[in-house]
């Protein structure tokens, strides 16, 4: 084949570390700007980003020359560095160990959209720990419920 073509449409959710409420509404539009920079240089695409003050949610283009694992390693600690230079008081600001990444169909990409834009409604219903579970569940992953949450 002399031309490769793929789509990998991801939705990755990852938290602060230990749960802690430290996102505000204002840091999250610079916050996404930062993430997308970083995939951008990876010949990625952030298409939204989004969360309440515990976790953040994505939806993006990767490009398959990259590793999920080295994709989210290099938002989660370049994001972490940013956030302790832009904010002096979070010094000790971290993300969780661990993240999830979900594939997302084409079909579905505006759902997915969607409700990353509305978590803010969304976690008035639900905690971040029953919303993980639930898409854990919804996407037929395997899990020790002892080591999902740090």
């Amino acid at each position: 084949m002399a031309h490769t073509y793929t789509s990998f449409l991801c939705h990755g959710v990852f938290s602060t570390k230990q749960r802690r409420p430290l996102l505000s509404p204002d840091m999250m539009p610079e916050l996404a700007q930062v993430a997308g920079g970083i995939l951008r240089k990876r010949d990625c695409k952030l298409l939204a980003m989004n969360g309440p003050a515990d976790h953040v949610h994505l939806l993006g283009i990767l490009h398959p020359k990259h590793a999920f694992s080295d994709l989210f390693r290099d938002v989660k600690a370049i994001t972490s560095n940013w956030i302790h230079e832009s904010f002096p008081a979070m010094r000790n600001f971290a993300w969780q160990a661990g993240y999830s990444a979900f594939s997302v169909s084409q079909s579905q990409f505006g759902a997915v959209k969607n409700y990353i834009a509305r978590q803010e409604e969304h976690h008035r219903k639900r905690s971040f720990e029953e919303e993980l579970i639930a898409l854990l569940e919804k996407h037929g992953i395997e899990y020790d419920r002892k080591y999902v949450f740090d």
